[in-house]
């Protein structure tokens, strides 16, 4: 059964369908009176935007109500049923299906961030652009072989994140009292599946990819920040020129933050947590300390596969080609 995005109340009907699939009317939820779901009638580019942006409600609606709640005019079915709206649209409630979504969708995902990965090491060699045919040949063959390479570190590394994540997802589910018989069930509790978390992760990395896609198109030029000068300020603003402010900001110069590394950990981190609390629907600190866990099970593995990745990524040799690889996975 679809829940209320709002209120998370479970909800018999998302909507109304009159003459055709396109003409429909948003139903209001009977606990909190607000639209059951808004983004039934919201393109693809909408979602996509509030996944970047982590909005809950979107989570909500990917989850328990994609292709769910439909009713035709004048009858209590569900217009699916009726062929009122398109074939398919319940692949992220049959369990079948929604492994299969989750495969492509990783799949997806792991050749973008491969890519990032490739991109940001092979900024870092010192090799020099090959001059002649047999050198652009050779350059090629090895670019291809260390890309391939980190998509498969890639893919070992996710999969073990997700399967740490599961893995404390189930010990905390189950550690957590029950409710009592006579409280509301929560509709995200009662449309819970384990299948929910690792979309749910695919869901809540597009926002790390996203950002990690644009530092990897448009590079900082490298140059280094200057301290502000006390004769460039105004003369009531010396507060700005004691030592501590001072060291504070040049925490913040281009040559000494590493943004890839917040993004992709400090970031991600944030929006991996911020799923899990819509999905789970527990007190923040659980999903820290699952996401804390799965990042140790990220890191073992990341720790196995470096020197295999760093082979033939020709970044001065197979240990400083593992090391960056280790540093780049390593939260």
């Amino acid at each position: 059964m679809p829940i209320c995005t709002s209120c998370a109340t479970p909800t018999p009907y998302l909507y109304t369908v009159y003459d055709s699939k396109y003409n429909f009317r948003l139903e209001q939820c009977t606990f909190c009176q607000a639209f059951a779901d808004p983004y039934v009638e919201h393109d693809t580019l909408t979602l996509l935007l509030d996944l970047i942006l982590l909005k809950r409600d979107v989570y909500r609606h990917l989850l328990y109500n994609r292709g769910l709640g439909a009713r035709k005019s004048g009858d209590c079915t569900n217009a699916r049923d009726r062929g009122d709206v398109p074939p398919g649209v319940s692949e992220h409630h049959d369990p079948r299906a929604r492994w299969w979504l989750i495969v492509k969708l990783g799949f997806a995902l792991i050749c973008v961030d491969a890519f990032i990965r490739w991109t940001y090491i092979s900024t870092c060699s010192n090799n020099g652009r090959p001059n002649g045919v047999a050198q652009i040949a050779s350059w090629n063959q090895a670019a291809l072989e260390g890309f391939l390479r980190i998509l498969v570190g890639c893919l070992f590394e996710t999969a073990a994140f997700h399967a740490g994540v599961i893995l404390a997802c189930y010990l905390v589910l189950k550690l957590l009292p029950k409710p009592r018989q006579s409280a509301p069930v929560s509709g995200i509790r009662e449309q819970f599946r384990y299948s929910h978390i690792p979309l749910t992760l695919l869901y809540s990395s597009l926002t790390k990819l996203f950002l990690l896609f644009c530092l990897s198109i448009w590079r900082p030029d490298g140059a280094k920040s200057r301290a502000p000068s006390a004769a460039g300020l105004l003369p009531n603003a010396t507060l700005f020129t004691h030592p501590l402010v001072l060291a504070a900001l040049e925490l913040l110069d281009e040559d000494k933050l590493d943004r890839e590394w917040v993004v992709r950990n400090v970031l991600g981190g944030m929006a991996a947590g911020f799923g899990l609390r819509v999905v789970l629907d527990c007190h923040p600190i659980f999903t820290t300390i699952i996401i804390l866990a799965g990042w140790l099970v990220k890191t073992a593995v990341a720790s196995f596969v470096s020197e295999w990745v760093g082979t033939g990524l020709g970044l001065g040799g197979d240990r400083a080609a593992g090391e960056m690889w280790l540093a780049y996975s390593i939260p």
